[in-house]
């Protein structure tokens, strides 16, 4: 009866589920011998109440859109290191939207370009700010003229003011075209 059960069953295993098989087997041989060591100790009843002694908090705004969300910011040593609601803001009153709550995982990281850069010979390069906004208003300009002003297509942001969609919609009609929408919709 059990042998009929498991007929079906084959005893080989796959490249792919050994590949994971071996890896789980790796991660847990490396934390087993981590934990084992003494490179790891339970944090004090200090550093559980207070993992940043000496960080200062900053009342601060999320800039993820132009709703002006009120976060308090924990700044040690020059770094955010952590943030929570602020409780007394009068937008937010407390709370922070999904996007709100990973704003310190925007500002942190390692993906976030803080330059221009430009691929050269297959390998991005470095450039100043002056040339990336000459070359690409080149790049525009050609365009336009071999194609019209209806090539672009212009999108606003979630992060603009009034003041600030107001200039980009006049930065669209003075481009030529009526090719503007909004982030949100995409």
């Amino acid at each position: 009866m059990i042998n009929d059960t498991f007929k079906h069953m084959s005893s080989k295993i796959g490249r792919r589920s050994f590949l994971k098989l071996a890896a789980v087997g790796a991660g847990m041989s490396a934390t087993a011998a981590l934990a084992a060591s003494e490179s790891i100790r339970p944090a004090t009843e200090e550093e559980i109440k207070d993992p940043f002694p000496g960080s200062k908090k900053v009342k601060t705004i999320c800039s993820i859109c132009s709703a002006g969300c009120g976060i308090i910011a924990e700044v040690h040593n020059g770094v955010w290191v952590r943030q929570d609601v602020a409780q007394d803001h009068p937008i937010s009153e407390g709370s922070h939207c999904c996007k709100g709550i990973d704003q310190i995982d925007l500002v942190k990281s390692k993906q976030r370009l803080k330059f221009p850069l430009k691929k050269v010979n297959g390998e991005w390069k470095r450039i100043s700010w002056e040339t990336a906004v000459k070359e690409i208003s080149e790049k525009m300009l050609a365009l336009r003229k071999e194609n019209g002003p209806d090539v672009a297509m212009f999108l606003g942001s979630a992060k603009f003011n009034l003041q600030q969609a107001f200039y980009f919609r006049k930065f669209a009609a003075m481009w030529g075209t009526n090719n503007i929408d909004h982030v949100a919709r995409i």
